[in-house]
C-alpha cells in the first residue's frame, strides 16, 4: 500500500483532478442552484480523512491538492508525544507552508482532560481545538480558554451524540460564555439530523469557527458517506451561505469513507468544490 501511495502521489494528475471540470447540482433548468457574491473560501483538511496514513503522506497529499489550511487529528500529532516532539511536528508541517490552525476533534470528559489537552494544544502551537465536552466542565474551559488564548470550536456529531447533537444544542450552552468558545459545524451530522446544514451556518454564524464539510446520500440518522457531490447534500448552497456571511475561517473537508485509499476520493471532493467556486 505504501508504494502505491507514493506512487499515486508523485505521478498522479492530482494537481489537475482537483482543479478540473466537475459537475455539480443544478435546477431543473440545468442552471446553477448558487449564486455567490464574491468572497473567497479557505477550502482546507480534517486530518481525520487521511487517518490511515503517515503524516509525511498527508504533507505530500495536501501539496498536490494545494490545500493550505489543516488541522491534525491525533494519527498525526499525538497526544503523548510530549512537548519537544510536538514542537517539532508542528514546525515540520508549517515549514510546507500549511497554516496549522486547529487540533482534533478532541473529547474532554474530565475536568484532567481539560487539563491534558489544552497543554498538549499549548505545546503544539495550536491556536484552537476543535472537540467536544461535557455540559458542566464549560466554567472550566472557559477559564483555560482565557488563560492560553487558545479558541474552543465546539463539533457536533449528530443523533448518536447525546450531549451536542445539532449547532443549536451547542450554541445554547455557549452562546453568554467568552467569544473564543464557538462552534465547529459539521454539515454531514447536521444533515443526518434532518436538517439544512446552509441554515443553521447562517444562524449561528456569530459564533462559527470552524466547518466540517462532507457529504451524505440521505438526510437520515444511518445516511451513508460518500464523495463530496456524489450524495445529496447540497453542496453549493453551503458555500453560497458561508460566502454571504463572509465566513473567515477554514472549510475543512472530512472524507470518512474508504479509509485505506482515501486520496481518491479526498482527490475528487476539493475538485469538486474548486469546480463549483471556479464557475460561479
Amino acid at each position: 500500500m505504501a508504494l502505491s501511495r507514493k506512487n499515486f502521489i508523485k505521478t498522479s494528475g492530482l494537481g489537475a483532478l482537483a482543479l478540473g471540470t466537475v459537475s455539480f447540482k443544478s435546477d431543473q433548468n440545468g442552471r446553477t442552484t448558487a449564486k455567490y457574491v464574491g468572497h473567497n473560501l479557505n477550502i482546507g483538511l480534517a486530518s481525520y480523512t487521511l487517518r490511515k496514513y503517515s503524516l509525511d503522506e498527508l504533507l505530500d497529499i495536501t501539496e498536490r491538492l494545494n490545500l493550505k489550511d489543516v488541522a491534525l487529528k491525533s494519527f498525526h500529532l499525538p497526544y503523548d508525544a510530549g512537548k519537544k516532539k510536538l514542537k517539532f511536528i508542528h514546525d515540520k508541517v508549517t515549514a510546507r507552508g500549511l497554516n496549522l490552525y486547529g487540533g482534533g476533534v478532541i473529547t474532554m470528559k474530565t475536568s484532567e482532560d481539560v487539563e491534558t489537552y489544552f497543554n498538549y494544544a499549548n505545546d503544539a502551537g495550536l491556536p484552537m481545538i476543535i472537540g467536544t465536552t461535557a455540559h458542566h466542565l464549560l466554567p472550566l474551559i472557559e477559564e483555560k480558554v482565557k488563560e492560553t488564548n487558545i479558541k474552543l470550536a465546539i463539533h457536533n456529531h449528530g443523533p448518536e451524540d447525546n450531549v451536542f447533537p445539532s449547532p443549536k444544542s451547542i450554541y445554547d450552552k455557549i452562546k453568554k460564555l467568552d467569544s473564543r468558545i464557538g462552534l465547529c459545524i459539521d454539515v454531514g451530522h447536521t444533515y443526518r439530523l434532518g436538517l439544512n446544514p446552509a441554515e443553521e451556518l447562517i444562524k449561528y454564524q456569530d459564533k462559527l469557527f470552524d466547518v466540517h464539510i462532507k457529504d451524505i446520500d440521505a438526510p437520515i440518522a444511518k445516511g451513508n458517506k460518500t464523495i463530496l457531490g456524489h450524495g445529496s447534500i447540497d453542496i453549493p448552497e453551503i458555500l453560497n451561505a458561508l460566502r454571504k456571511i463572509k465566513y473567515s475561517g477554514v472549510v475543512a473537508i472530512e472524507y470518512e469513507k474508504d479509509e485505506n485509499h482515501a486520496i481518491y476520493g479526498l482527490s475528487e471532493s476539493v475538485g469538486y468544490i474548486r469546480g463549483i467556486l471556479k464557475v460561479t
